[in-house]
């Protein structure tokens, strides 16, 4: 696994993100609420658990032990979406941050013997996205919620795909114009 590879997968990771906030925004607050009797009670805590998992890693990383935000501060996927996009720079920083040796560099987790690298970490917090991100589609279709586009990490590397083709396309139109 690469730096590249990273900031790949954690473009995929927000990417999916925002697919799945918004069919979270199609919902009424009632439904946003709703006891569905998953993992994390209802669509709300579903995404504020992912959002937290996210920022606990995150603080991880920086050498601090996480306490998760309470649900609480997230009453509508408004509020949600601000503070997971803020945070998201924050990781990007992170990754940024980093040079190739340290993708493999090891780290102690606070308050464990287990250490893991950072490209595991941060592989982990991509998978652990898609996991929830399935239960989101459960519990939107369950809701009667159309849940969106796919959140495939394929689908994704597609649409990069064709949007990396399409100034190629568009020159080689205007060239043969010519």
């Amino acid at each position: 696994m690469t730096l590249a590879d990273l900031k790949t997968l954690l473009d995929f990771h927000y990417w999916a993100r925002d697919r799945v906030l918004h069919a979270a925004g199609r919902l009424t607050p009632e439904q946003f609420t709703r006891d569905m009797g998953a993992s994390f009670k209802s669509v709300r805590d579903t995404l504020s658990h992912l959002y937290s998992a996210d920022w606990g890693w995150y603080q991880l990383w920086q050498g601090i032990s996480p306490t998760a935000p309470p649900l609480e501060e997230f009453p509508d996927v408004v509020t949600l979406r601000n503070a997971w996009t803020a945070h998201e720079s924050q990781m990007r920083a992170f990754l940024n941050s980093l040079v190739e040796v340290d993708v493999n560099e090891y780290r102690m987790l606070k308050g464990s013997t287990a250490s893991f690298s950072i490209g595991r970490m941060v592989q982990h917090v991509v998978n652990h996205g898609s996991y929830h991100r399935g239960q989101l589609t459960m519990m939107f279709r369950q809701l009667g919620v159309e849940p969106g586009s796919s959140m495939d990490l394929i689908r994704y590397y597609r649409e990069q795909s064709v949007k990396a083709e399409a100034p190629h396309a568009q020159l080689q139109t205007s060239v043969s114009r010519e």
